[in-house]
Formats: structure tokens, sequence, C-alpha cells
């Protein structure tokens, strides 16, 4: 697989003031954007303090803060409506805990069914509250497009908070309030930071709840810090930019995340042998996301749930396991099917998009298999299936679900909307999104967006990975590693610093794993010094030039700690060999 690389560009003399920072430390924070001594400050050390917002500031916050406040007061049933995924469960556990710790009991967690009820509210389960006498609805991460059911529900006597990040409307629902970060994005009333995940904007609100009511509840000033582990794990797992508040809430997410008491992650970590003291970002996404979101795609999202609020660490082990053995099944049906799309893709004569799915796919797993498809073809893509959604109801049409995901030529969400007549329901971000289709037009959906391509595509600049810097082999080393975590967490927006290490020899290769899918290589220099370079779901033929014993080679990669087994070591991830 061919890949491009650009080498970022030396430090111009006099173009920043970075005096206090070794040279290597000085050329990183630069390559990001960092050229003064105060940038690299708020970027090396972020200040709960002095880099969170003003919660208040955020579209309809008082309003929302107050409404919860009196629905507390007046002892009113409340439903705490979350999203699905990685990003709505944390946020639910987080206004849980807010919830438990003043007190208040009169409230249920409600989290769609991912195939019969797919993504937002649902006007069944609106139905339901009203029957049950619910009087306040906080939904998370979810809402803001729901128009019908929000004003369905605030007409029969419910209000609805919508607490969101997803992109607006250009009216928003008629919803008590419409807490998002993203309504009034280019006017002078807007927030601060617009990149904000799901979980973040609860975090927000509960912010605001107790710099207003919190000494009412006997809520100790700075115990939401402890509900940053949530927030942090959201963050890295919606893959929202890690600048501004973004990584403020992130760093201290994984600061607490290593001293959690939740007995879910405590179990769960232990399960996957990651020591909770040392956990990385990595560890997040690779490990703990897609066990939590295999949750809603191959059982109840309500198992992520129980896992992050358990309070009892026997109960919380059995989820744990459980998890781990649905997340198992996960990884073997999205195999299956991939090796039905490439055998699909190879007899078809691909245009700017592809769309693709069948029937007996689950729908759960469609949003996975369109991030392969993307990465692995480099355009747009809509994947969809049936399988799981259930009983067509009588005189209903018969629909497909599906997710879509983009590498930037196209935003979705506006290719979808220029195409909405085809569709019955969508939305989602710029980069990725959901939808449903009757399933006698989905076949011409291709067609009908490759048509719309031309007029909403973006210039793609393509510029391939940037390199940091040229190092050698004696530069992997304790003093280099400890010096490239101050700029971790790590991930979209703030990715991991990339060396070029040139004319080193591979002195040894061997696959590893249980499945013998993974890629190590020893490499060596002039000065005999050696390396550990590795890459998971790797082998020799997958990189630019053959990765064999004796090969002289320049090696792409970034350095890392590995806690693997109670050992410390350090080790290059490989990127590409050339």
């Amino acid at each position: 697989m061919q890949r491009l690389f650009t080498h970022a560009r030396e430090p111009a003399k006099g173009a920043h003031s970075l005096t206090t920072h070794s040279p290597l430390l000085v050329k990183l924070l630069v390559n990001r954007g960092y050229t003064t001594e105060e940038a690299a400050a708020r970027y090396l050390k972020p200040s709960y303090e002095n880099h969170l917002h003003n919660p208040f500031l955020m579209h309809d916050m008082e309003r929302a803060v107050v409404r919860v406040y009196e629905a507390i007061k007046k002892e009113e049933k409340i439903v705490v409506y979350a999203d699905y995924d990685c990003d709505g469960i944390p946020g639910a556990v987080i206004l849980h805990d807010l919830l438990k710790k003043i007190g208040y009991e009169n409230f249920v967690v409600y989290i769609p069914d991912r195939h019969t009820e797919g993504y937002g509210l649902n006007r069944p389960a609106v139905e339901q509250f009203i029957t049950d006498d619910v009087k306040l609805i906080i939904t998370i991460d979810l809402g803001t497009t729901n128009h019908e059911d929000i004003a369905f529900a605030q007409e029969h006597g419910v209000d609805v908070i919508v607490t969101d990040h997803h992109l607006p409307h250009a009216t928003l629902p008629a919803a008590f309030a419409v807490v998002n970060p993203k309504i009034g994005a280019d006017t002078e009333s807007a927030y601060p930071d617009p990149m904000l995940c799901g979980s973040g904007v609860m975090f927000k609100f509960v912010q605001a709840f107790l710099s207003k009511y919190g000494e009412e509840f006997k809520v100790g000033a700075g115990w939401e810090k402890w509900l940053l582990d949530m927030a942090g794990l959201a963050t890295l797992s919606d893959m929202v930019p890690l600048t501004g508040e973004n990584r403020a809430i992130a760093s201290f997410g994984m600061q607490v995340f290593r001293k959690s008491p939740r007995p879910g992650i405590m179990q769960l970590l232990r399960k996957l042998s990651i020591d909770q003291r040392t956990i990385m970002e990595d560890d997040i996404t690779f490990m703990v996301t897609p066990r939590l979101n295999a949750a809603s795609r191959m059982d109840s999202p309500m198992r992520a749930f129980e896992l992050l609020s358990e309070r009892d660490s026997l109960k919380a082990g059995t989820v744990a396991d459980h998890l781990t053995k649905i997340n198992d099944e996960r990884k073997q049906i999205v195999a299956r099917i991939m090796k039905d799309v490439k055998a699909k893709l190879s007899e078809r004569e691909l245009g700017p998009i592809i769309v693709i799915g069948n029937p007996e796919w689950r729908v759960g797993v469609v949003g996975i298999v369109a991030g392969k498809i993307m990465d692995e073809y480099n355009r747009p893509v809509f994947v969809w299936g049936r399988e799981g959604i259930g009983e067509v109801k009588p005189g209903e049409p018969l629909l497909v679900k599906g997710s879509c995901r983009s590498n930037g030529a196209v935003n979705v969400v506006d290719l979808m909307t220029a195409a909405r007549e085809h569709f019955l329901e969508f939305g989602g971000h710029e980069l990725a999104g959901g939808f449903s289709v009757a399933q006698d037009s989905v076949y011409h959906l291709e067609e009908k967006l490759c048509a719309l391509f031309d007029t909403l595509k973006k210039d793609l600049v393509t510029t391939g990975a940037v390199i940091d810097a040229t190092l050698s082999l004696s530069d992997v080393n304790d003093n280099t590693t400890t010096m490239i975590n101050r700029l971790a967490p790590f991930g979209l927006g703030n990715p991991k610093p990339l060396f070029l290490f040139k004319n080193v020899t591979i002195k040894k290769t061997k696959q590893f794993g249980k499945e013998k899918n993974h890629l190590e290589i020893i490499v060596t220099d002039d000065m005999q010094l050696e390396r550990t370079a590795m890459s998971f779901f790797a082998d020799g033929d997958t990189f630019t030039k053959k990765a064999s014993e004796g090969a002289r080679i320049d090696l792409v990669a970034t350095l890392e700690k590995s806690y693997f087994a109670g050992r410390t070591t350090i080790r290059l991830r490989i990127l590409d060999i050339l």
C-alpha cells in the first residue's frame, strides 16, 4: 500500500518564543501551531479552572438548569434519554451520578434499542412516558433534529430539555430548552468551543447545575471532577478534535480514569490485562470503547450503562464478561461481511461514492463496516442492512437502516439533505451519519448520490501524514517517550508525533498474537543498537516495502511505552516501511 508523507518545516528563527523547552519538543509544538510560551503552556498544562469555559455561555443552559431544579423540588418523574453509543451512554452515567449524589430517585434511564427504535427520540417511547406521568425528558447526545416527537411531548405536558452536539437544522425543535454548543456558531453569542461531544455537553450541564445549586444540595466544590472519567471516555470515543476545551476534558478525563473507583471499569480492565494506573488513550479507543459499543450492536445498550454505573463488583464482573463475549462475536460478523464486501466491489466499477448492503447484514455493525470500506477505498461509503430490525408492522414499508462515513470529500449530512426525498430518516455529523431507506429504493441510492457528488464535493488537499522529525535509534529511550507523552492524549486534531528512522536494517521478523496476525520486527543501526517495532493486523507485505530479514529500510513510526502484562517496554509503532 503506497503512502504519501510530508516533512514538517523547520521552525523559522524568531518565529516563536519557545526558549524553555528541548529542541525536539519545540519542533513538535511548532508543528502543531503552538509558537509562543503562552500557547505552549496552555497546551502542555491544561487548567481546569482556566481552560474550561463558563457553561452558562451555552445556548439555553440557564433555562435548562432551572427547569431541572424545579423538577427536583416538585419531585417530578424525569427520564434520562441517551443515545446508545459510547458518547450518549457515558453522558447518561454522568447525569445518573449527579441525581444520585443529590439524593434524587424519581428518574429512569432510557436508552433506545439501536435495531428496533433507531437513533433519537421515538414516538412509541414518548407515548409511554406520557402514560407513565413523566414530566421531564432530558436527552443526551440526541434530540436536536427530533422536531415532531419533541413537539408531541410538549403538547402533552412533558417538557423536553435537549442536550446534544449534532448540527442543528435551520429551526430548532420546540423543546423547553436546547443545550447545544453548535447553536449560533457563527454569531457573537457562540459558545467558545462548539466541538464538544454529547457527554462533554452533559458534563457542562453538571458544572452549571452545581455552580448554581451545589451548596444547597451539600455537594462539595469540585465533586464533578470525578465525572471526568466518563466525559473523557466519550471525548476520546466520539472522535471529536482534541483541541481547546476537548483537550482539557480528555486530559483530565484520563487522569481520573486511571484512578476511577467504578467497579465496572476495574473489572473490564482486569479482564483485558490493562493496568488501570497506566492506561493510555489507545487502550480506551481500541479496547474499552468497542466493548461498550458492542452492547447496542449485539444486545441491549443498557448492558454498557450497567457496567459503567454498577456499584457491585461481582455484578460488574458478570457484565464485563458478557460485553467481552459479544464483542468477539461482533468481530466475527464484521469479518464475514468484509469478505462479502470485497467480493462484491471487485466486480463493480466504483464511482465517487459507494453504497452497498444486504438484508442479511446486521444493522448494528454496518457503521464499523462503512469505516473499514472508507479506509480501504478512500471515498464516502453508505452501508445498509436489515438483520435485527424486527418484524414489519402491517401497512408499513419494508425498510433498511444504515450508516455512512466520509473521507472528507463531502459532508454526508449535506449530501443526504440534498437527496432527502430518497431517505425516510437521516442525521449525523459532517463525516459520519445514519439513515433509513425503503428497501425498494435503496438499490438506486448510489446512482442518486453519485449524481449529486460533483455539486457538493470539497477540494481535498492530500499531503499525507506529516513526519515531525528524523531520529536515530538511540533516541528511542525513556527521556524521549516521557517528553512525547507531555503532548498526550492523542487523537483527532492532536496526532501522535511521527518520526523517520533512516537506513536501519531489519534483523528479525515474526508474526505474533493468537491468530498470528500482528507483525513485530527488530531493527538495528550501524552502531548495532536494536529496537523493537510492531504493527497490529499487519504482515511483511502490508507496507510500501516488504519487511524481510536483512532488508535496509527507512522506517516511519511513532514511539510508545507498552505496559502489557506488567512489563514496561519502549517500542516503535510502524506506520510504513520505505
